[in-house]
Formats: structure tokens, sequence, C-alpha cells
């Protein structure tokens, strides 16, 4: 399988370019990035034989079987489509869209193509929250509430890698996505009911730095999500899982229960790299030919409720 990771330079592109050296008989022949010195330089270190400014030279290359999108959100929609006409399988880092509307156009687009894409909602995939799911499908748990807290101390329009982004981050349409999405796929369900408070906008980013959502299914489980990027303190998603038999704290690839004792997780899955995880599945998914876990059409249920979210603002 050989792979190009568009966006390669950003923090999440050099994570899926770690997780992909991870995985046997996968070749990364080809990054994007957004300015020549920069892409060049990243492919003379990983000694990746070819870089470039523009999407569509990756796409017209031969030796280019599957694209990862690690772009800024924005671009995510039209890049998508664009690997879809190419017939190149595709993986859109989170979130693949920032609105419905966009998300709906992938899903179209996917339908008319018969391409297989993929959204890179990594929580499905997480050792910790595969364990749980596991449970679930199992019959032995039961979600009553999850409780969740995303918290960055974010001020200014820095990446992970403390460098200046060249859009912007969103609390709804890219870190509450974790946990919408995260929250149907646990419970089985569609909420029914959601909505969200929305803090004061930062003057120069246009963001609300600080957010509440409350969602429920139709069986009765609830979620509250608290978002912000104001904390100052540790950051990160922590979760606490409260079921009909046992309460669990999830805490990216690490697992807990109600009162703090480790939950061994060796067996749950190959790696404890959530990113590795999810490029595998891409992977074999095109390898298969099956629809992966994640799909756009998974993943639009959460949009869907997204949208409802941010309807209820105003």
């Amino acid at each position: 399988m050989r792979i190009c990771v568009a966006g390669a330079y950003g923090a999440f592109g050099i994570k899926h370019l770690d997780a992909l050296a991870a995985i046997e008989e996968v070749t990364v022949t080809s990054v994007m990035g957004p300015t020549r010195e920069k892409i060049d330089a990243l492919a003379a270190e990983r000694g990746i034989a070819h870089a470039a400014t523009d999407l569509d030279e990756c796409l017209a290359r031969e030796d280019v079987d599957a694209v990862i999108l690690a772009t800024p959100t924005q671009m995510h929609a039209k890049q998508a489509i664009a690997c879809m006409k190419a017939g190149k399988p595709v993986l859109i880092e989170i979130p693949m869209a920032d609105s419905l509307e966009d998300s709906e156009a992938i899903c179209k687009v996917q339908k008319e193509t018969g391409v297989l894409a993929m959204a890179g909602q990594v929580r499905r995939f997480n050792p910790s929250h595969q364990w749980i799911h596991n449970k679930i499908a199992a019959g032995e748990l039961k979600i009553q509430q999850m409780d969740v807290q995303t918290y960055f101390m974010r001020r200014s329009n820095l990446n992970a890698k403390g460098e200046p982004r060249s859009w912007t981050d969103h609390l709804l349409w890219h870190h509450a996505c974790h946990t919408v999405d995260l929250f149907q796929y646990q419970t089985g369900e569609v909420v029914d009911q959601a909505f969200g408070l929305e803090g004061p906008h930062h003057p120069e980013l246009g963001i609300a730095m600080d957010m509440s959502i409350g969602m429920k299914t139709p069986k009765g489980a609830i979620c509250t999500l608290s978002l912000s990027f104001n904390n100052d303190g540790p950051f990160g998603t922590f979760f606490r899982y409260i079921c009909d038999n046992g309460t669990y704290l999830a805490r990216y690839d690490d697992l807990f229960d109600g009162k703090e004792n480790p939950i061994d997780l060796d067996g749950v899955a190959v790696s404890n790299n959530g990113i590795e995880l999810i490029d595998r599945e891409f992977i074999a998914a095109i390898q298969e030919k099956r629809t992966p876990n994640g799909s756009v059409h998974d993943v639009l249920a959460a949009m869907q409720t997204l949208d409802k979210i941010e309807k209820s603002f105003t």
C-alpha cells in the first residue's frame, strides 16, 4: 500500500507518518504541505521520494494508492471529493468537515464514486474506548451517563506543535466532534435531544472559548460535555463512563475504574497507539474491499447532531 499524507508537516500529519512507519507493507510515497521549503525538508528527513504543495500533483501519481488528509479543516470537503474523484481511497482527519452541508457533500460523492472514504474518529479506536465498546457489545455494560471534559489553554492561534496555524480551530466542529460521535457509537443510538451553550467569543479568533453541551438518546442515556480553551492545567479529553455495572475513566489510551485502579488493556488491540489503529483499519478496509469502521456515512449522524447543537446557540 502506497500512501500520500497531505498536511504532513502539521502536528497530526507527523503522527500519521510515525504510525504508518509501524505498519507492515506500507510505504509513504508522497507528502503534501503548505510551503516548498518545509515539505521538501520533511521529505528529505523521512526519506520520502515525492513532495508537493499541490494535492492534485500527488493524486496524479501512479505510486499513490490512497490518501490521508491531515490538512486544515476548511479544506477537507474539497480535498476529500478530489481524492474520491481521482479514485483514491481517503482517510479524512477529524472533523471530516466543519458544516453539515460539506459533510453531506462528501457522503454524496462517496456514493456516486464508490471510493472508500473514512472519517478520522480516533476515539473509536483508542484501546480504552474499545474495551468499553467490547463490554457493551457483550451485554456486560450499559451506559447511563458519559461525563466528558475537553480542556486546552489556547488563547492564540497555535497548533499542537506550538506553531502558528493558517486556520482557526473550533470547540464544536473539531473537539466536540470526538465526543458526539463516540457517545452515539458507544450507545448505538443517535441522540434525539441536544443543545449547547457558548461562552464569550475571542475578540481576535472569533470563536467561543468555552462551551457546554448536553445530549440524550431515545433510550435515556445522557452525555454532559464541557469544553474550554481557557483551562490552566492538564490538557486533553477525559471521559467518565457511568454504567449500570461500574464506572470507568478513560484518558486517551489508558483506562481506570471509578476508584482509579488501572485496567489492563493488553490484548485489546495490536497497538496502544490510536492513530496507528485507525490507519490500520483504513488500510485493511481498502485491502479487504469492505466498509471501514468510521466510514463517512457512519459519522454523518455526528455531524447532524453538531449542526443541531450549533443551531441551539442562537
